[in-house]
């Protein structure tokens, strides 16, 4: 429902509200995009953030390494990994230095639908932000940093989940 205002337009009374609101929206329909980028590769939005994740990693990650970058429960890492290798999208070995773990890798199929991915992901973001002027991105850009650093102004990378 649209409030009548355009977009230079001051902000009602709850401005904060306001820009939870229209965060929240735009996250959606980012996501919305991905999803439907993502169909035809066959991968959902989950799976194709830890498949970011790992093609960023200095090599197998352990599977708790992997929920820990990615801010989730390890078993919920367990199901998306399981389909993941269902697909042939990655691999598990053994961890040489701890028996108890296991490592995770993307496949030469992985890393072939990891670079479709990445198409999928552009495009969906250029459909979006395509609208902003350059400098209009650069401070959207500077303005996400902030609200993203931590104390010390540093923002983690997630390993692939930026």
């Amino acid at each position: 429902m649209s409030s009548g205002r355009t977009p230079t337009e001051a902000p009602g009374p709850d401005p904060v509200g306001q820009l939870a609101e229209l965060l929240f929206r735009t996250t959606m329909r980012l996501r919305r995009g991905s999803a439907k980028e993502l169909a035809p590769i066959g991968v959902t939005f989950g799976q194709a953030r830890v498949m970011r994740v790992l093609a960023r990693a200095d090599g197998p990650m352990r599977m708790a390494d992997l929920a820990a970058a990615l801010e989730i429960v390890p078993r919920s890492v367990t199901t998306v990994i399981d389909s993941l290798e269902e697909a042939g999208l990655v691999c598990r070995e053994p961890d040489p230095h701890d028996r108890r773990s296991v490592l995770v890798a993307p496949t030469a199929s992985g890393q072939a639908a990891l670079e479709r991915m990445n198409r999928a992901r552009r495009a969906t973001a250029e459909d979006l932000f395509g609208r902003l002027s350059e400098r209009e991105r650069a401070t959207l850009l500077s303005l996400l940093v902030a609200l993203n650093a931590d104390s010390t102004g540093t923002v983690r990378s997630h390993r692939g989940a930026h």
